[in-house]
C-alpha cells in the first residue's frame, strides 16, 4: 500500500497559460479505473488543434487512483480535448468535452 502511495507522484496537475482577471479556473477530477497507469496526459482547448504540454511529465496516475486537474489557462471556455497515454501503449483521445459540466473524467 505504501509503495502504491509513493508511486503516485502527481497529486494536482496545473495548466497555466495567460492569466486574465475575468477568467475562472476550471477543476475536474481525473479517475483511472483502467488496468494500466496513465503516463502522459494532455488537455487543450477544443479550438486549439494542438496538444499542450504533457501534464504528467515526471509522474503518472496509477490504476485505481484519481487526481484533481486544475486548468488555469485564462480562457473562458469549458470545451477541451484530452489525451492520455498509458503504460501498456494504449492511447485515448476524447474531443469537445464540456469539463465544466462533466466535473470528472474516468478512464476505464
Amino acid at each position: 500500500m505504501i509503495q502504491k502511495l509513493f508511486r503516485l507522484t502527481v497529486v494536482t496537475i496545473s495548466l497555466f497559460w495567460v492569466n486574465t482577471a475575468w477568467a475562472e479556473d476550471l477543476i475536474f477530477l481525473l479517475i483511472n479505473e483502467s488496468s494500466s497507469p496513465v503516463v502522459s496526459f494532455y488537455v487543450s482547448p477544443a479550438s486549439s488543434g494542438d496538444w499542450e504540454s504533457n501534464l504528467m511529465a515526471g509522474g503518472f496516475l496509477d490504476s485505481g487512483y484519481e487526481i484533481d486537474v486544475l486548468i488555469a489557462d485564462g480562457m473562458e471556455t469549458c470545451e477541451y480535448d484530452i489525451r492520455a497515454d498509458f503504460e501498456d501503449g494504449e492511447v485515448i483521445e476524447d474531443f469537445g468535452l464540456d469539463l465544466c459540466d462533466l466535473g470528472s473524467y474516468t478512464f476505464e
